[in-house]
């Protein structure tokens, strides 16, 4: 399943920069995932990233082309998301609180919507590390886990949805409303299946197991039930 890791582990030695920030950010038992690692060097290695004053934004298409192809009907480059250090700093305005038990659990690592929604790591009470998704609340509301393998949440930003933050379109594949047509990102989609030996899913629900929202009365996603336990 891992074809090419130990290959691409070899030729890049030291860290991506975006690797040292993000890492720079993470919470005591948090540790940067090497799949995200070997994501950061492929995104450096091809330069779709800016340096401003407060870090290093990474991104999965080049913005430029992104920004040249867009129309109202359409634009290329697969998944629109932002990689970057924010760590736990925003969190108590999301939370309300500056809980301990809160604040050294998350960590933030992308914008994973025009809205403000996030994808963070998360420390679950029995000690292991997802990835989850805190909705803006004033556009998206998805509240749950993304993905427990660092991976598989590769593997669900290769799909080629507008944005990961609609937990709505999760059970459909990408461009189901023909609306606004999203071209994948083919060079992600090759570089995730080629290095790490697996398939692109169709659609996110075959990744994403319990698809839940902030305004759901239940939900048996682990995350949602932690997060309702600490905001209520």
């Amino acid at each position: 399943m891992l074809r090419g890791i130990t290959s691409i582990f070899q030729a890049s030695r030291g860290h991506s920069v975006l690797g040292q920030q993000i890492g720079s950010t993470l919470c005591a038992g948090m540790a940067l995932p090497q799949p995200l690692e070997f994501l950061f060097r492929w995104i450096e290695a091809r330069r779709c990233y800016v340096d401003t004053p407060n870090g290093r934004i990474g991104f999965l298409f080049p913005e430029d082309e992104m920004k040249q192809g867009w129309t109202d009907h359409g634009r290329p480059g697969g998944t629109d998301i932002r990689f970057a250090a924010e760590g736990n700093v925003n969190l108590r305005y999301w939370f309300k609180t500056t809980d301990s038990e809160v604040m050294n659990r998350l960590c933030v690592f992308a914008k994973s919507g025009g809205d403000g929604s996030m994808a963070a790591f998360w420390l679950a009470d029995d000690g292991t590390q997802k990835i989850v998704h805190l909705g803006s609340g004033s556009g998206s509301a998805t509240l749950c886990v993304l993905a427990e393998d660092p991976i598989d949440f590769l593997r669900l930003l290769a799909i080629g949805y507008d944005e990961i933050c609609w937990g709505d379109a999760y059970s459909q594949p990408p461009n189901a409303s023909e609306e606004f047509i999203v071209e994948p990102n083919r060079p992600y989609q090759e570089w995730v299946a080629e290095t790490f030996g697996v398939t692109i899913p169709t659609r996110a629900i075959e990744i994403v197991k319990h698809p839940a929202s902030m305004d759901d009365d239940h939900s048996d996603d682990v995350f949602w039930q932690w997060v309702k336990k600490h905001v209520g």
